[in-house]
């Protein structure tokens, strides 16, 4: 056995907003590390896309359509899992929304409830289902929270999803507290301007895009695959004394 273990052999993980960017390097990620991965996101075709990249790594991957936002539906995702491959290990809660941008005088009550609701609330009740599937595992389990350097840093144009994210920070401090005993670790990771389709209002904008390079470290923005060795890591026994942690992955902007 090495001293760090980063191998998920025998684990089965979940993630939420699976079918693209981050979500969707994650699942691929965790896979070539061992892990048969359970894929969710709204869209059943980009869904069943990225679960056909899991199983090119040669573990099992399951694409189960679901709306975060609902309840029942997230009860089902972890029925369903435990019903397709016995058990749950992993969750990566990705899955995440900002459909405004612009001051935060600006949203509306219906988008502040989708923002909470998606970011916080649906992430609240999807780990405490997971919670009671991890507890039938000797080994606990391990529950990562997909943050943002927004919730790190106050932001004038996405103001409602850094509130969000700062709430999701303070969640995954009270349930590494509070779950700790059963053997369960929950840490977050953090983001800065990522490449993807969901971040395009801001690495489009040219006036954008400059300055936030230009105030890194690394002179450069992320890629969906630079998160995913955290998240390995995170996952794995190598990290079997991390809990409560946000690690914050943003080329060295935040420093």
């Amino acid at each position: 056995m090495p001293l760090a273990n980063f191998s998920l052999e025998g684990k089965v993980a979940i993630v939420t907003g699976a079918s693209r960017g981050i979500g969707r390097a994650i699942s691929i990620g965790l896979a070539e590390h061992g892990a048969d991965v359970v894929l969710a996101a709204r869209k059943p075709e980009d869904l069943e896309d990225a679960a056909q990249e899991v199983k090119k790594t040669g573990k099992k991957a399951l694409a189960i359509p679901t709306n975060v936002r609902r309840t029942e539906e997230l009860k089902k995702l972890i029925d369903e899992t435990l019903k397709g491959l016995g058990r749950v290990d992993i969750l990566v809660n990705n899955a995440g929304t900002n459909p405004v941008f612009g001051p935060i005088q600006e949203i509306d009550e219906r988008a502040f409830d989708t923002i909470m609701n998606t970011n916080v609330k649906a992430i609240h009740f999807l780990s405490a289902f997971a919670r009671e599937a991890m507890l039938q595992n000797e080994s606990g389990g391990s529950i990562i929270n997909v943050s943002s350097l927004g919730g790190i840093q106050a932001s004038d144009v996405i103001g409602g999803y850094s509130v969000s994210k700062a709430a999701l920070n303070m969640l995954t401090q009270v349930c590494a507290r509070t779950w700790g005993k059963d053997g369960i670790r929950v840490n977050t990771i953090s983001p800065g301007l990522i490449k993807t389709e969901f971040a395009r209002a801001l690495w489009d904008n040219e006036k954008i895009y400059n300055e936030l390079v230009g105030s890194s470290a690394l002179q450069r923005i992320g890629l969906p695959e630079d998160m995913v060795g955290a998240v390995v890591y995170l996952a794995s026994s190598a990290s079997s004394f991390v809990t409560g942690q946000n690690v914050v992955l943003d080329g060295g902007r935040h420093l």
